[in-house]
């Protein structure tokens, strides 16, 4: 069994299973998105006697946190008990393109050289994990959610806002990945 969750799934294993959780949140009249546990959060905490934004029933909202602690330690799970030693498997073209932005490929899901340890010693990753976590932050509060919230719930809600917050972040995405990361790593 454990060879089983082991191995690479198939896409559409992955797609019938978010298909069938969003046919259920319907159902149920729920939306789905993780940046809106952190206003459940700060309404925990009393935040809203501060700030009318989290002044709501948080209780109606307790679901997405339980979603949200069982993604976090599913994820434990997985890096503990169920990874597998085999290297990724990541595409020639992928792999070419990283060396010429000066990242080898180990196998491993996260190269070190954009995630090790080592890096929090250089002021240039500190500064541009900082500005990228404020502008992920501001772009999912301006856009009215993140990425899984839009792309997956409203979409499947059929929202208009949903589908420009999403062709926003494909245009984003690609402006990253061909124009902007290229100059960062050459810098």
């Amino acid at each position: 069994m454990l060879d089983l969750i082991r191995q690479p799934w198939p896409w559409y294993a992955s797609g019938f299973a978010i298909s069938a959780i969003m046919v259920l949140l319907l159902y149920f009249g729920k939306s789905f998105g993780f940046s809106s546990n952190l206003r459940t959060i700060c309404s925990m905490a009393g935040a809203g006697s501060k700030s009318d934004f989290f002044d709501f029933d948080w209780k109606g909202e307790i679901w997405n946190l339980l979603f949200l602690v069982g993604s976090i330690l599913g994820g434990y799970i997985v890096s503990v008990w169920l990874n597998s030693p085999a290297p990724l498997q990541l595409s020639e073209t992928t792999i070419t393109d990283l060396h010429k932005l000066g990242i080898s490929f180990d196998g491993g899901l996260n190269p070190d050289q954009l995630f090790g340890r080592q890096i929090l010693s250089s002021p240039k990753t500190i500064l541009l994990l900082l500005a990228g976590g404020v502008l992920v932050g501001f772009g999912s509060r301006y856009a009215g959610g993140c990425t899984s919230g839009h792309a997956i719930s409203g979409l499947s809600n059929l929202q208009i806002p949903s589908l420009i917050a999403v062709v926003g972040f494909f245009i984003g995405g690609l402006a990253m990945t061909h124009l902007i990361f290229p100059v960062l790593f050459k810098l």
